[in-house]
């Protein structure tokens, strides 16, 4: 390789949806791009493969809400192939004995609460109403770069506008944001409803990747978080990406592509350039030196700071912060590939039943169903009544599946990434395997015998695959000090790390997890600002 085709304007290290936001915004700033992703596939955690001959779905991440708009339009997704397909209402919860389906209609949503409790259904639609408000104010903030703390007049005004829109908000709607964001999900949900149904459902959304029992202090963030997306102008909506989660990442690839961006497989970087603790471009594995002024990680910050530079050249203060970054998800993800569709004992299997399958479906009863999975995962490395979160997109993407069959995604909680008495998940992946099976067969009679292949992907096996540390999906827990601007250190919410000419546009980075490209873009912004103003380059 000749030492033109080794420099370029800016290498962005993983080709992760994130990475392929910001060289995709890089290129149409006019930079020249590289990017650099060590597996022998692009994607990261929005992947699509087969599983078994003729089974594909989605690997980790499963569904589309956060993807910004903005980002869907500015990289032409929709043009490069992207199709979503959204689903009808909102989430199917299976109960012992019983079931709970919440449409989107919210006269019959009512109806459906009111089967468990009559004050819960009168309350619903305020409930509601809060939820939009608050998630069209957080989306928001949530694209914006947060101010940095000791910043200058830019961060004045970055904190002006971003109080101005919670400004505009009622007095009432800003008290239930302070709540939201400080109390925990099962006191939030205790206030607002009194039957389990209800918030089982609402509650688990407060531990999507959440190592924390539903009573802890600051865990209704992450309803929160999940609540700011927006499918087809629909606030908090949920779709499936036709072809599964890869078809986003192609999508930005093709783009990506168009505007001349390079992007190499197999090509895993082991330490990014400096000179006179400047970065000036990175050392692949085989010990290829490429060159650029800008680097652009799309990686965990521990992996940046750790892995790739060493953190005892960045200042002491940031050197810790990023040893003591908190990651752990407590997530096991599967896939099963299935004969026929599973049928669950308590769900009419008619056109209502199927419409209502199509979404979401839970098992997560109740507060305290999701505490004791908690609490078994703390003492025990995982739970014995596991929360499990399935979907079937085949019923309403049939390309993923050989007619008549189906696939089903599994994403379970709670599993703890490092397992006590020095147990190794190689070791029980396949038991805890079945074992969640055994959790979905005990409502669906003929969902055992309708596998005839499966996917696991343990905690280790998430870090292993996507350099996610912990197994952590987010790339560090939403924790109110792992947030805004704390994320991933206060004085470096702007994507600048300690080391000129290297930015974090991952999900370490300000909003933090979740497929939204949001990182990606505004890490991109930020390199395109400080190249026009010649602080890189």
């Amino acid at each position: 390789m000749s030492t033109s085709e080794n420099r370029t304007d800016a290498i962005v290290i993983g080709a992760g949806h994130n990475g392929l936001s910001c060289a995709g915004y890089l290129a149409r700033g006019g930079l020249k791009v590289t990017v650099l992703e060590r597996r022998d596939v692009i994607g990261g955690a929005a992947l699509t493969e087969e599983f078994h001959p003729g089974f594909r779905n989605s690997v980790f991440s499963y569904l589309v809400s956060l993807l910004d708009q903005q980002v869907i339009r500015d990289l032409d997704l929709f043009q490069h192939g992207l199709e979503l397909l959204q689903r009808p209402g909102g989430s199917l919860s299976i109960l012992p004995g019983d079931h709970l389906y919440l449409p989107r209609d919210p006269a019959s949503a009512q109806q459906a609460l009111a089967r468990f409790s009559a004050a819960d259904a009168a309350a619903y639609p305020e409930f509601e109403d809060l939820l939009e408000s608050l998630g069209d104010a957080i989306r928001v903030i949530a694209t914006q770069v947060p101010p940095n703390f000791g910043g200058g007049l830019s961060d004045l005004w970055k904190v002006l506008g971003q109080a101005n829109v919670l400004r505009k908000l009622p007095a009432d709607r800003q008290a239930d944001l302070a709540e939201l964001m400080t109390m925990s999900i099962g006191d939030f949900l205790d206030r607002w409803f009194e039957s389990d149904p209800i918030k089982g459902l609402y509650g688990f959304e407060g531990i999507i990747g959440n190592f924390v029992d539903p009573y802890a202090q600051g865990s209704a963030y992450v309803l929160l978080h999940h609540i700011f997306g927006q499918v087809d102008g629909r606030t908090g909506a949920w779709a499936y990406a036709k072809g599964g989660m890869g078809a986003i990442t192609q999508a930005m690839a093709r783009y990506c592509r168009s505007q001349g961006v390079d992007i190499r497989t197999n090509a895993a970087v082991s330490e990014v350039i400096l000179d006179k603790g400047v970065a000036k471009g990175v050392v692949l594995e085989d010990g290829t030196a490429l060159h650029a002024p800008v680097v652009a990680a799309n990686c965990h910050p521990q992996i940046l700071f750790g892995q790739l530079i060493d953190p005892a050249l960045t200042p002491d203060r940031f050197a810790k912060r990023v040893a003591g970054w908190r990651s752990e998800s407590a997530t096991f993800r599967m896939n099963v590939a299935l004969s026929e569709l599973p049928k669950f004992d308590t769900v009419d299997h008619d056109e209502n039943g199927l419409t209502a399958m199509k979404n979401t479906i839970d098992i997560a009863p109740s507060l305290d169903y999701i505490r004791a999975a908690y609490d078994d995962a703390r003492m025990q490395g995982w739970s014995k009544a596991p929360v499990v979160s399935m979907c079937i997109p085949t019923l309403m993407d049939d390309s993923l599946a050989p007619p008549g069959g189906h696939v089903m995604s599994l994403f379970c909680q709670h599993f703890r990434r490092h397992l006590p008495d020095g147990r190794s998940w190689d070791d029980v992946r396949e038991e805890v395997a079945d074992h969640i099976i055994d959790t979905v067969a005990a409502h669906s009679p003929n969902f055992r015998q309708a596998i005839v292949g499966r996917q696991i992907n343990s905690p280790l096996d998430i870090e292993r695959k996507l350099n996610m540390v912990g197994g952590d999906i987010f790339h560090g827990t939403l924790h109110l000090d792992q947030i805004f601007a704390l994320r991933p250190a206060p004085g470096h919410a702007d994507h600048r790390m300690p080391v000129p000419g290297v930015y974090l546009c991952g999900s370490g980075a300000h909003p933090g997890g979740g497929v939204s490209g949001i990182p990606g873009r505004n890490a991109a912004q930020e390199i395109l600002k400080d190249v026009k103003r010649r602080k890189v380059g």
